[in-house]
């Protein structure tokens, strides 16, 4: 993408979208990042008003990337983190107006949606990055806690970026994690499918293009179901302790849970969920639903984890795949996600 044609974009499509707090066209425009490096003039989108200063978007800039502004995030203070708050008022689905785009990375998938920008950074701390991906029809990675810098002192968030499709995002994480990309997966991968971890209450319309994504790439062949389930204990108590400072009151939830995971991890590849219980909701808020609950898990325990458009639900939103490697194989996790797009359905809002 050019950063002309992005630029053109977020003057077009965002007194709508609303994805933006900040747009910097004039500063974009004058750039001139030497055209040696890798990322030149590759227009990046970065999460916030401070995103600018966060590890992601310092490594990308001096790749030469090209900031064209700060993306929205939930107001502080909002009771719930789901949507995002940029120029224009409430950020919209690129899908529906009437929809949330999800959070807190909320403008950064409408912007990569939309085509106002190639990459986006995001935080994820608690499917930060993947629920925004999910309801918007994008790529979102959540990286393996602890391998990237953040000022979350309570180890639950980590750097994500978020793109159009998963072979969008390989120059990115490369320039983040300072190596090449990983080998093509061998197919097909032991994957464990698991509806909902075994605690979740899961929408059954989520459920039904989840599973039928699934059922397609077992088919195409990337993916050998092993028949069994991940069942964890549900991890809201024990996260909410965390950050809240207090980690010995979750300890004992975590412990168990990272026991089951590496049970899991012990014979598969790649873990399947679906990336959030619901799907994308009004601007009046979830209800009592915690778009959460499947995403959360892996901020605990650590493992990298992404969300890949599965389809389309019957309210014509998106709904995301969630796919959670081991730890440190965030390279894989990234391989692994571009097989599966090959076979998944192509989404465009």
């Amino acid at each position: 993408m050019e950063l002309a044609e992005a630029l053109e974009n977020v003057a077009r499509l965002d007194p709508e979208v609303s994805a933006f707090t900040e747009v910097w066209a004039a500063e974009a425009r004058a750039a001139e990042p030497e055209a040696s490096l890798p990322l030149a003039g590759v227009p990046l989108a970065v999460k916030g008003p401070a995103g600018i200063r966060a590890y992601a978007a310092r490594r990308l800039t001096a790749a030469g990337a090209v900031p064209v502004g700060a993306t929205s995030v939930p107001r502080s203070g909002s009771e719930w983190m789901t949507w995002g708050l940029g120029a224009h008022g409430p950020t919209r689905n690129p899908w529906r107006a009437d929809r949330t785009p999800g959070g807190s990375s909320a403008g950064a998938a409408a912007a990569v949606a939309t085509g106002m920008a190639q990459v986006a950074t995001g935080g994820d701390g608690a499917g930060s990055v993947r629920i925004p991906a999910a309801w918007c029809g994008v790529f979102g990675l959540k990286t393996t806690n602890g391998l990237l810098p953040t000022p979350d002192r309570t180890g639950l968030a980590s750097p994500g970026l978020l793109t159009r499709t998963a072979e969008d995002a390989r120059p990115f994480l490369r320039c983040l994690l300072g190596s090449g990309e990983a080998a093509p997966p061998l197919l097909p991968l032991r994957a464990v499918w698991s509806p909902a971890l075994g605690f979740a209450e899961v929408d059954r319309e989520v459920l039904a293009v989840a599973g039928a994504a699934v059922a397609r790439l077992e088919s195409a062949g990337v993916i050998r179901l092993s028949g069994r389930d991940a069942v964890l204990l549900d991890p809201a108590d024990a996260w909410s302790a965390v950050r809240a400072a207090r980690p010995a009151d979750g300890a004992a939830v975590r412990a168990e849970n990272d026991r089951r995971l590496d049970a899991v991890f012990a014979d598969a590849d790649v873990l399947l969920t679906p990336a959030t219980p619901n799907r994308a909701h009004g601007h009046d808020g979830p209800g009592r639903v915690y778009s959460t609950s499947l995403a959360w898990a892996f901020n605990l325990s650590g493992h990298p984890a992404a969300s890949v458009p599965a389809g389309l639900g019957p309210d014509g939103c998106p709904v995301g795949l969630q796919l959670v490697a081991r730890r440190g194989a965030d390279a894989a996790l990234l391989e692994t996600a571009v097989a599966a797009q090959r076979h998944l359905p192509a989404l465009r809002p």
